[in-house]
């Protein structure tokens, strides 16, 4: 690490920075209030409006957006005619899925192995903190040299988009020269990345009947058209015989132009079983980047204990399809929900509802902010240079703000690196990550208010 005052400064309140990260993690803000009470986001909300209000900002408020979720707002202005910069996190996290199967508990932060454990550590609580580090810092070393905005969204991982709507219908709110999107990750732990494109997403719910009630399979099967078994041979129908991805209409041959993923790397990152092969064709880069990626989230079907014999007389499914930059997201769910009608066997009936969407992005990585960036990344991390990244994951708010402010420059950065197991079961972040990040993001804004 540097020995810059900015990077002594942060290395000095990363024990505080641990602390109020343990409370951040500790609500159980899941963005479903079928599975967690509200009052845990609500707690998760308050908590960033107090610690705001604590750095100053003059202007915090908890927004009611459309999907009944909030999300903080808060304002820190600068110096006279300084330019504008927002940055975003969101404290909404995903389930812990199977509890059982963590190592400690998912929502009490813990050191092991030189990592903090918990839900949201990584993705992206620990976001908030980067934010809040790079203020601290630059405060403490002769102020903060932007106007600040901070939005912190409640419900990101759900994919509601109740703060897209809500910039929609207050445009002025978040204007920025530039924003900076705090909810990605480096390449691999301290290789410095800038995320430069993002694959859009959506959410289709596919139902099918074939039957007015279950039938006793013995006495009717063979000839009675089994729902599950129909469904079953829609979905294989998203899929070529190498695993490839393959939506009628819908492009699969896009190739990715910059850092390279090796397929070694990539079967340690994703924990690949020996002797299982990784599906689709082309680079890795190419296939989890730039091209479509279609994934059956669930499927409502009788569990196998407690199964009886049976014909099912219906069956659902979500499926998400992942949709590379420069493809639309509405054109994509068109052909996704064609396709899977189109595929239905036997005359099955069969419906199909839209129940999410993001549009991918692409920013412009030779904007002044970007050289900022690069020179900030040069400190925080001595001896690496910046490298472009794509992430197959989606961030809908990013096309969001793109549109409403066509001038502003938009960076990607954040702790989601491959170890820190995002949405799985373990998550954790690197403290070192978040060290240096914040040191680059305080660098970042001094680089970039000139």
């Amino acid at each position: 690490m540097s020995s810059h005052p900015v990077a002594e400064t942060v290395a000095s309140l990363l024990p505080g920075a641990r602390a109020e990260l343990a409370e951040l993690v500790a609500f159980k803000s899941v963005a479903d209030f079928d599975q967690y009470p509200r009052s845990e986001s609500e707690g998760a909300a308050n908590w960033i409006a107090d610690a705001l209000r604590a750095e100053g900002f003059t202007d915090v408020a908890l927004l009611d957006t459309p999907d009944g979720t909030q999300s903080v707002y808060g304002y820190l202005p600068g110096p006279e005619g300084a330019k504008t910069v927002l940055l975003y996190a969101h404290y909404d996290v995903q389930p812990p899925l199977d509890e059982a199967a963590w190592a400690t508990p998912p929502f009490e932060l813990t050191e092991r192995d030189g990592r903090w454990y918990g839900r949201g550590a990584a993705d992206c609580k620990g976001g908030v903190l980067m934010h809040l580090l790079a203020l601290r810092a630059l405060k403490a070393n002769g102020g903060i040299p932007v106007h600040v905005k901070v939005i912190a969204e409640g419900s990101e991982e759900q994919g509601t988009g109740g703060l897209e709507r809500y910039a929609e219908q207050h445009p002025q709110l978040l204007t920025a020269d530039t924003i900076v999107i705090g909810d990605t990750g480096n390449f691999r732990v301290g290789l410095p990345t800038v995320t430069s494109t993002l694959r859009g997403m959506t959410l289709v719910r596919v139902q099918v009947d074939t039957l007015e009630g279950n039938l006793h399979s013995g006495q009717f099967g063979g000839a009675a058209p089994d729902a599950l078994a129909a469904l079953i041979r829609v979905l294989d129908s998203l899929r070529a015989e190498d695993g490839s991805t393959t939506v009628d209409g819908l492009a699969a041959d896009s190739v990715w132009d910059g850092l390279a993923y090796d397929e070694t790397q990539f079967r340690k990152d994703a924990k690949v079983l020996d002797g299982v092969d990784l599906i689709g064709s082309g680079a890795v880069a190419d296939r989890v980047w730039a091209r479509p990626a279609v994934t059956v989230l669930g499927i409502d079907c009788p569990p196998v204990v407690g199964a009886t014999p049976s014909v099912q007389a219906g069956a659902r499914a979500l499926v998400s399809l992942r949709v590379p930059p420069g493809v639309d997201a509405t054109e994509a769910t068109k052909l996704l929900q064609v396709h899977l009608e189109a595929h239905t066997p036997w005359g099955a009936r069969v419906s199909t509802e839209q129940i999410g969407q993001g549009q991918a992005f692409r920013a412009d990585t030779t904007s002044p902010a970007y050289q900022a960036m690069a020179d900030a990344m040069a400190v925080a991390y001595p001896g690496e240079e910046l490298q472009y990244a794509g992430q197959g994951g989606s961030i809908p708010l990013c096309n969001t703000l793109a549109a409403l402010y066509p001038q502003a420059e938009i960076l990607l950065i954040g702790l989601s690196e491959p170890e820190a197991q995002i949405h799985a079961v373990n998550e954790s972040v690197s403290p070192q990550e978040l060290e240096r990040l914040s040191v680059a993001e305080a660098l970042f804004l001094l680089n970039y208010a000139g």
